[in-house]
């Protein structure tokens, strides 16, 4: 026995304790008040000279464990030391559904063990200093999943979005321990061979990617995107109908120009304006425009006479309406077709001499903006990531990925090192979105899980003008209605409080590493009203590799202390003694 209960709150217990019977140091360690045939469990929180305080964490019912109690012991129950066979039953059970996280430093390197449907069909977040042992603990987890002996996890989907490159060290080599599995590995790096180098094919995204690629942040560049995806679908097809569409805009633009009140001149101006970046073969400068026993030139028709009229108006007037065709706003292409970052442009032109933006300053400005962007984009170093040979549907595309040269990928990563922070925030919502509306597509649900991990969650997963402008962030969406659809995220980050905090709220497991910054620890204090000031403590003392894991798949908060993960990731210090150090001459 350790000692008398003197004081019993609604989670609290005082006991005072019998010095002659304890002599070991009893912080952070499990006691049991027993009482008859119950057990209730605490944890040791706090010591004094003379008084432990000990919060009640469940009961132990005919040898399992539950969480939370209903009845409160009496000041009569016997406090005593947690054996070893009821140590078994908070660390996890040693059975072929459970993996190992590592060992407890509390009770003599303990295995500690989690149901993986516990742990993996529910959001995940690791939060940590730099240098706490984040990026160790996620690479050895993982690494444990795919060394287990009775479970192989073949069919598992993780995608990792690796900021700095730290995890393929970590998984490279996951063939030579078994042939069952494959790594593959996509790079933004320049020197990337063609088949590691990320590829995103254009025609897979939607308005909200579009908007987000090109750093949208106006209502009113919504809909012009929209036009112009509706646009390069249809120019995409390089057929007649779509030489006939371009025809059909070009006309209404240059009739809505000849209608206006303007001088002959600013007409003509503004006309050239709109073929020098949207042209057919029947519209431009030197196509031929026929008339009664003649043929000019399309400039021609532009002459202006001594009355400041245009010498062929009545031509180019009927020229030009032959063209337009209201019917092909209806217009749209039968099948899908590839296109690119030009095609894309090319559209935009069209989009931009539209009835509705040509004499529109405010909409006029918004698609300016858009063109400018898009074409610094594809002139600019990302071009290459939307370079693509063929055309492929979105399960082809979600097929490629999980796959390497025809067998199934398990672990697929993607090297964002190279790239600013906007377009890797690009890339991870591209995949959320394009892996979580397939999941929500399948006929039967969940049953092909996808678990994204993302690194510096906080560069990406924030709270940003997504929700404004498009009603929704993907994060958030996924976190939210994912689990359901088999669609995970996995948050890894050294700064919680810039991450969105709808996202936070709906992780079901944690695992904290040493964190010190006073900001972090009152954010998470704040957003997870199931942590107590205890494991928030806890946390602040950790050793590296060390960290406080609690949530869903944790009957209660421990203290795990992982292995190393071998191989390890590159996510270690620079060796300065090693680099700075240079021979002495004698």
């Amino acid at each position: 026995m350790i000692g008398k209960v003197v004081f019993i709150s609604d989670s609290l217990a005082h006991v005072k304790i019998d010095e002659s019977k304890v002599a070991t140091n009893l912080m952070n360690l499990h006691i049991v008040f027993e009482e008859g045939e119950r057990k209730i469990l605490a944890e040791v929180s706090d010591i004094s000279n003379e008084i432990i305080k000990a919060h009640f964490l469940g009961e132990i019912i005919e040898g399992k464990f539950f969480q939370g109690i209903i009845k409160k012991p009496s000041l009569n129950a016997n406090v005593r030391m947690i054996r070893s066979e009821e140590v078994a039953l908070i660390v996890g059970e040693d059975n072929n559904q459970s993996v190992l996280l590592g060992r407890s430093p509390l009770y003599d390197d303990h295995k500690i063990r989690v149901d993986i449907n516990s742990l993996f069909s529910n959001h995940l977040a690791i939060f940590g200093n730099s240098g706490s042992g984040k990026s160790w603990g996620v690479a050895r987890i993982l690494q444990n999943i795919f060394e287990m002996e009775k479970f192989v996890p073949y069919k598992a989907n993780v995608l990792m979005f690796d900021t700095f490159g730290e995890y393929h060290s970590a998984f490279k080599d996951i063939n030579d321990k078994n042939s069952n599995y494959n790594f593959k590995f996509y790079s933004t790096a320049s020197e990337a061979t063609p088949r590691e180098r990320l590829k995103i094919p254009m025609w897979l995204l939607n308005a909200e990617d579009v908007a987000i690629l090109l750093s949208v942040t106006e209502h009113g560049q919504l809909p012009i995107i929209e036009r112009m995806l509706k646009l390069v679908k249809v120019f995409a097809q390089d057929d007649e109908m779509a030489n006939k569409y371009m025809n059909h805009l070009i006309a209404k633009a240059i009739m809505t120009i000849l209608y206006t009140n303007q001088t002959a001149s600013s007409k003509r101006n503004d006309v050239f304006s709109i073929l020098a970046s949207c042209s057919t073969r029947e519209f431009n400068l030197e196509a031929p425009v026929a008339g009664v026993g003649y043929v000019r030139k399309f400039r021609e028709c532009f002459l202006i006479d001594n009355k400041g009229n245009f010498t062929e108006s009545i031509l180019l007037t009927k020229y030009v309406s032959s063209f337009i065709d209201d019917s092909m706003e209806a217009y749209e292409p039968e099948k899908e077709t590839m296109y690119g970052l030009e095609e894309m442009e090319k559209a935009l032109n069209f989009t931009l001499i539209s009835e509705g933006l040509l004499r529109n300053d405010k909409s006029y400005n918004d698609a300016i903006a858009l063109k400018v962007r898009l074409h610094s984009l594809l002139v600019g170093k990302y071009s290459k990531f939307f370079e693509n040979d063929e055309y492929v549907t979105k399960e082809q595309y979600i097929s490629g990925i999980i796959s390497k040269q025809g067998k199934k990928a398990q672990i697929i990563n993607f090297n964002l090192e190279d790239v600013d922070d906007w377009f890797g925030k690009f890339v991870t919502k591209f995949y959320s979105r394009l892996l979580f509306e397939f999941t929500k597509g399948l006929q039967n649900r969940a049953t092909i899980p996808f678990h994204i991990f993302v690194e510096e969650a906080h560069r990406f997963v924030q709270d940003d003008l997504d929700k404004k402008l498009f009603g929704y962030n993907i994060f958030e969406r996924v976190a939210k209605e994912g689990r359901k659809y088999g669609m995970l995220i996995n948050l890894i980050s050294q700064r919680p409080v810039d991450i969105s905090e709808t996202v936070i709220s709906q992780c079901s497991n944690f695992v904290i590493f040493k964190m010190n910054h006073p900001r972090d620890l009152e954010y998470i204090k704040k957003m997870l009203p199931n942590i107590s000031a205890e494991v928030v403590e806890k946390q602040k003392t950790l050793q590296p590799g060390t960290c406080v894991a609690f949530g869903m798949a944790f009957k209660v908060p421990l203290i795990i202390k992982m292995n190393p993960p071998n191989p390890a990731p590159s996510s270690g210090n620079a060796e300065i003694f090693k680099n700075w150090g240079v021979p002495v001459e004698k």
